[in-house]
């Protein structure tokens, strides 16, 4: 038996400690944040378990699931977050901006989870998660028409409270129930009323905003720069959005929803010709989306054009118009349902109206979630016949993807392009959106479906806006560009500043430099400061 020596015990044993104490030691970036939140909130143990997450909390895992919106980000090897912060009130708000910034490190902000690329819930570098979904009041004053909605309610709680309040009042946002407030308005989120009545931030008139220094900002005390900027540029790249106050919208007490789905050899391709100078320019209370997707027919591989529209009045008035301006639709009085708006939000969102009540709109749909991939683009003129026949080629050949078109006109041609920061304005007849969704995870299948996305993307570049060619924000893709979080941020900004922006690109990133010059709200893609 060898006896060892006393240097070779004394080895082993150290190693057993450095083991030891990296198994039991807690993180030190943890345990200073939660000193500091304990301190700025005066909060028990009790009350911070159910605030504040770590990786070694129990609910950590189901925490962070609960609100991932594209499944593609949702597996081992995405990036987790050191912390989960969860507030319940707008102090913890407060309180998670100053601690972030005393351990220095980044502060993701989810609200819903919608955001196609995930940026509310990973990322490369060490991050916390502040997660507003909490914070969801929805404070109705039908006296002033207006509503308080915090960052963290859903589009589907909004429209269930004001239904409650009336049949004849409504708010111009997105069809999905389960979008978060806070990403969609300060990105500029659209519905079915944009050409009534613009976007969801064209109607609103007040907003509260934790800064950079951990103060509760309103309208006034913000300013009109840092108002402007948190109305379609993003709110996350200048603080933390608390709520926004609404201006509620007058609807009918009936209006009327349609659906005409054809094939290619069923005359789509006049129909989607037409669609394009009708949808843009019809009644201001009209909507028509058009869908263009591959189907399979006969066990034939074919396409399909869909319009599904909303009308804001009777079916009657509906008839008299479209047999005027778009015969060519081939719309049936029977094929057109009347009734209430609200009803008229859960069919967009698919429901059946025979079984579905109001309240369905409350269900958030925690922790589901499809695998997606999506882009968009901005048409300024007409795309002639023989290109739609083109499209219909190359969609059925790809295999999956589709598009989705949804006209402007109206209302969007009103509002001037630097109003707010979103500026694709008058000049565009609609915005494209490029559509592929999947269920199960595959890495070969994903990488087939991203690659039609991007080859259809490709193939539509000559019937597209260009220099620059837009792009929507809350549709944000990560194959246009991205902020490397600082380094060069101004330069690689201009790049994706520009499809999103345009020429309100400028004056996002002034605002930005004063209100947040060592850009401490920053993600990929968000608003860059000035290089100094």
């Amino acid at each position: 038996m060898k006896i060892l020596k006393f240097s070779s015990v004394a080895s082993i044993l150290l190693l057993l400690l450095n083991l030891s104490l990296s198994w039991g030691a807690p993180d030190p970036v943890y345990e200073t944040f939660l000193q500091c939140f304990t301190k700025q909130t005066n909060s028990t143990d009790d009350k911070l378990s159910s605030i504040v997450y770590n990786q070694e909390s129990k609910s950590f895992s189901s925490v962070l699931r609960a609100y991932i919106r594209n499944a593609r980000f949702n597996s081992s090897s995405t990036p987790k977050p050191t912390v989960i912060i969860t507030p319940l009130e707008e102090s913890h708000v407060q309180a998670a901006v100053i601690c972030a910034k005393q351990v220095n490190f980044q502060l993701k902000i989810r609200s819903g989870g919608h955001d196609y690329e995930g940026l509310s819930y990973k990322s490369e570098n060490p991050f916390f998660i502040l997660d507003m979904f909490n914070i969801r009041n929805v404070d109705i004053d039908m006296e002033e028409e207006t509503a308080w909605v915090g960052a963290g309610a859903t589009l589907g709680e909004v429209y269930y409270k004001i239904s409650e309040k009336s049949n004849v009042h409504g708010f111009p946002a997105g069809v999905c129930p389960t979008v978060g407030v806070g990403g969609h308005f300060s990105g500029a989120g659209y519905g079915t009323m944009l050409r009534k009545f613009g976007l969801s931030t064209d109607n609103v008139v007040d907003a509260k905003i934790v800064d950079v220094q951990g103060r509760i900002l309103d309208r006034k005390g913000m300013g009109e720069d840092l108002f402007w900027a948190i109305r379609g540029g993003g709110g996350a790249s200048f603080g933390v959005v608390l709520s926004y106050k609404l201006k509620l919208v007058s609807v009918p007490q009936t209006v009327t929803v349609f659906k005409v789905e054809r094939l290619v050899e069923e005359n789509a391709t006049e129909i989607a010709y037409k669609w394009q100078f009708v949808a843009p320019a019809t009644d201001n209370n009209l909507f028509m989306r058009m869908l263009l997707q591959p189907t399979t027919k006969n066990k034939k591989t074919t396409a399909k054009i869909t319009v599904i529209a909303l009308y804001l009045g009777l079916k009657d008035n509906l008839m008299s118009l479209l047999d005027k301006e778009f015969p060519e639709l081939g719309l049936k009085k029977e094929g057109c349902m009347e009734m209430r708006w609200v009803d008229s939000v859960l069919w967009w969102s698919s429901f059946d109206l025979n079984t579905t009540k109001p309240d369905a709109l409350l269900d958030r749909k925690v922790d589901w979630a499809d695998f997606v991939k999506r882009k968009s683009d901005y048409v300024q003129q007409p795309i002639p016949k023989f290109s739609l026949n083109l499209i219909w080629k190359t969609m059925t050949e790809l295999g999956k993807v589709g598009l989705v078109f949804n006209p402007y006109g109206g209302r969007m041609s009103e509002i001037p392009a630097t109003e707010t920061p979103f500026p694709h304005r008058d000049g565009n007849l609609f915005k494209v959106q490029y559509s592929i969704t999947w269920e199960k995870p595959d890495p070969e299948l994903e990488k087939n479906y991203t690659s039609q996305v991007s080859d259809l993307y490709s193939f539509m570049t000559p019937f597209v806006s260009k220099n620059p060619r837009g792009a929507y924000l809350n549709y944000r893709d990560l194959d246009i560009g991205m902020n490397h979080n600082g380094k060069d941020s101004y330069e690689e900004g201009k790049v994706y500043g520009a499809k999103y922006f345009n020429g309100n690109f400028d004056r996002l990133v002034k605002v930005k430099t004063m209100v947040d010059p060592e850009n401490f709200f920053r993600t990929e893609q968000s608003i860059p400061v000035l290089p100094k």
